[in-house]
């Protein structure tokens, strides 16, 4: 059978990017205290959430490298922000403790650190887009608790206020009253967290676009494409299209820029091709590549294909998630629904003709997998992408595939229980268990894998593949598998002259960790 490989990039961007004293007694003494950011729990989330307006809550692994970088940062903002009038609290939970698991799959945690800001008491609750050091997230957050949109008064606020890092946008009105000024102001009360919001009455003082319009006008100021974009329709969902497209760059940076993170977040969740070039942004070619790939991007709107341009020296999470080599930059990297397609070592001149080829369907994809095990005897079995359709799909047993990294912790406590559960069913010809190492090979499509570990059951009479999201004990995953298994049946014997070599095609390995990055 052909089995497409997945493209699962929700949750990507969250592996590929990312002085305190006693607090008050007065402050939740519900939560514990001794340091600024205040630690939550299962036990006091919903008291302490309730109590406030503005929250800001970090969701982190105790083994989390990130977590870990950013936690003196933290503190250290918490512990400023805590002096505002009114202050600002910070707050955190172990996300990792299976007692807060109810927490993290509310707040749809996928990753960490996760960042969320929580207004009204829990009502409100949107993703924390900014900084990552304790002055960045001190600006950051005095701007989200004070008015959505700011007034612009003279040229020197606008010079201050619409700089060259990420996107701004200015309402332009002949007073701040009316339909559309109260229509722009309740969208940037809801886009507040990914974009700055000013408005002003005098367009003069503004530092591009026609100096003269009275309004009401949006200007949309960006560092890149064609640098302002303006609008006069303000009716909501327009005004929100509007900057979401004209927002959005016709080629994402990938590199160390905290203000291309909401860019490359969006990109890898958007249902298109992905074009990505990789290469040293100190090569003396990088202009070039950056010329062709804008001028691709140009050539090939109409084909759904989304471009970026990445930095190697930060994309080393991105090479380790895709399985490349940084011997083999300049490298261009597509994946799509048919699959994965290479092109390392590459020149500027290439770039266009290799994508047409693709276009027209030229191309083999490329799969990503580990050799085939010579011997392959434990009592968990080791499926590799060049194998899995023998082991799983066309075996005729009740197989339970399980998907796994090998930094991964929850996988690490999740084996001896499987390997329990192997050695339980050994005299059970019928029953296989198995596990893929994800981060090794590319995972076909028929596998929602979003996080690992995660377990898949393939009955032996056939039909859907099962998730398994029971407890993961030996006892519950055992009767999971005698409740879902088909009948007994012969094994399909296939020979060697009769065995027909299926051709397995490619796509990105999955990896979108959601237990833990």
């Amino acid at each position: 059978m052909d089995v497409p490989l997945a493209l699962p990039f929700a949750t990507l961007v969250v592996v590929l990017l990312l002085s305190s004293g006693p607090i008050a007694a007065e402050v939740d003494g519900t939560a514990v205290l001794g340091e600024a950011v205040l630690t939550l729990d299962a036990g006091n989330f919903s008291e302490v959430v309730a109590k406030h307006e503005f929250i800001v809550v970090e969701f982190y692994a105790p083994w989390c490298g990130h977590c870990k970088e950013l936690a003196p940062e933290y503190e250290k903002a918490a512990s400023m922000l805590r002096k505002r009038d009114p202050p600002v609290v910070l707050a955190k939970v172990d996300a990792y403790d299976e007692s807060n698991k109810e927490l993290k799959d509310k707040y749809k945690v996928h990753g960490y650190p996760a960042i969320k800001i929580i207004r009204k008491g829990g009502s409100d609750v949107s993703a924390y887009g900014g900084p990552r050091d304790a002055e960045g997230i001190v600006e950051y957050l005095t701007r989200q608790v004070g008015p959505a949109s700011l007034e612009i008064r003279s040229a020197v606020d606008a010079s201050r206020s619409i700089g060259d890092k990420g996107v701004v946008l200015v309402g332009v009105f002949p007073e701040f009253a009316g339909i559309e000024y109260e229509n722009f102001m309740a969208v940037a009360n809801k886009m507040r967290t990914d974009y700055d919001f000013f408005h002003t009455s005098d367009a003069s003082i503004l530092p591009r676009g026609d100096l003269t319009v009275k309004g009401p006008l949006l200007r949309l100021f960006k560092p890149f494409d064609e640098l302002f974009v303006d609008s006069q329709d303000f009716d909501d969902d327009a005004i929100k299209k509007f900057i979401e497209v004209s927002g959005f760059p016709t080629v994402v940076t990938f590199d160390a820029d905290p203000t291309n993170h909401k860019f490359i977040e969006r990109y890898y969740s958007t249902p298109s091709a992905k074009a990505m070039l990789f290469l040293r942004f100190s090569d003396d070619r990088v202009e070039t590549f950056k010329s062709q790939m804008h001028e691709a991007a140009r050539q090939l709107s109409g084909n759904n294909i989304s471009f970026l341009i990445g930095d190697v020296s930060t994309a080393d999470r991105a090479f380790e998630y895709f399985g490349l080599k940084e011997s083999d930059v300049p490298l261009l990297l597509v994946l799509a629904s048919t699959g994965k397609y290479l092109n390392p070592t590459m020149e500027p001149d290439q770039l266009i003709p290799w994508m047409k080829q693709y276009i027209y369907g030229n191309l083999t994809p490329y799969v990503k997998s580990e050799p085939i095990p010579k011997v392959n005897d434990q009592p968990v079995k080791v499926v590799v992408a060049d194998n899995i359709d023998e082991i799983v799909f066309n075996s005729g047993k009740n197989v339970l595939l399980e998907f796994y990294a090998p930094w991964c912790g929850h996988c690490r406590k999740l084996a001896p229980i499987l390997e329990e559960v192997a050695v339980s069913l050994h005299d059970d010809d019928d029953v296989v268990i198995a596990k893929m190492d994800g981060t090794a090979n590319d995972i076909p499509t028929d596998f929602a894998v979003e996080g690992y570990p995660a377990l898949y059951f393939y009955s032996s009479s056939g039909g859907d593949l099962l998730m398994y999201d029971g407890q993961r004990t030996a006892e519950e995953i055992i009767s999971f598998i005698k409740k879902n298994r088909g009948a007994k049946a012969a094994a399909v014997e296939v020979t060697q002259t009769d065995a027909v070599e299926e051709e397995v095609t490619s796509s990105t390995p999955s990896g979108s960790i959601q237990d833990e990055l």
